[in-house]
């Protein structure tokens, strides 16, 4: 394999649930549990989803006919409810932002399976993993099947990956001479680099990097969580382009 693997969504059987989040209801079909009481807090183990299609199944190749006739708990959108993993892969392929998610990952940190799924929330062009080839997917929440991710040995072979991509790398760290991301440039093509929990960005990858950019804070922490900075960078490319 080449330093830069790239590896579509994996796949997954259909119906596959994830049982700490709560979908949204389809207009065409009942929940899979009772509604709660208004007030009380929804029963431990209970998955909420959409039972089966109710009426003529759809005559679309986009639907899959186990999860019309089981109904669908994933965490999905609406407007994805039964459809087949690879029609839901196909149709975000075709409106994908521009931008692009790396992230560091020298000691297998908890915090890129978040990340994962914040790209997949924002829509990233892709994830990049940067350094060990494995990482913890539970934080992802089955979003990486969803989600186009690309491994890199170490970060020579993703900064060369980037310059031959054309993409401006963008570290964001609050080291000395980062500019805060509400004053900063930020390209429309570009690729967010985030680094770990704890030591942040590697002296290499901000080396690499076209610009540093930080994220304004007002209390005594020195640093936010790894995974909910990358959400705010990427609500904020979201704001300015989306």
């Amino acid at each position: 394999m080449t330093d830069a693997d790239k590896t579509t969504p994996a796949s997954g059987a259909a119906g596959d649930a994830d049982p700490t989040d709560a979908a949204n209801e389809s207009p065409r079909a009942a929940r899979t549990s009772a509604d709660p009481v208004a007030g009380d807090e929804p029963p431990v183990g209970v998955t909420y989803g959409v039972g089966p299609w109710a009426g003529d199944a759809p005559d679309d190749p986009r639907f899959d006919p186990e999860l019309l006739a089981n109904g669908d708990t994933r965490n999905v959108v609406d407007a994805y409810r039964y459809w087949t993993m690879e029609a839901i892969v196909a149709d975000l392929d075709a409106r994908r932002h521009p931008f692009h998610v790396a992230i560091e990952n020298w000691q297998h940190d908890l915090n890129i399976g978040s990340i994962v799924r914040s790209a997949n929330a924002f829509l990233a062009a892709e994830v990049h993993i940067v350094g060990k080839r494995r990482w913890n997917r539970r934080g992802a929440m089955v979003t990486d099947r969803y989600q186009h991710v690309r491994h890199h040995e170490d970060v020579a072979a993703f900064a060369a990956w980037a310059r031959e991509a054309g993409l401006p790398v963008i570290a964001v760290d609050n080291v000395d001479g980062s500019v805060p991301v509400d004053r900063a440039e930020l390209p429309e093509s570009c690729v967010l680099l985030f680094g770990q929990e704890g030591p942040g960005l590697s002296p290499e990858a901000i080396a690499a990097a076209t610009g540093v950019i930080e994220i304004t804070q007002y209390g005594s922490t020195r640093s936010i969580n790894a995974a909910s900075a990358a959400a705010v960078i990427m609500y904020e490319w979201c704001r300015r382009w989306a």
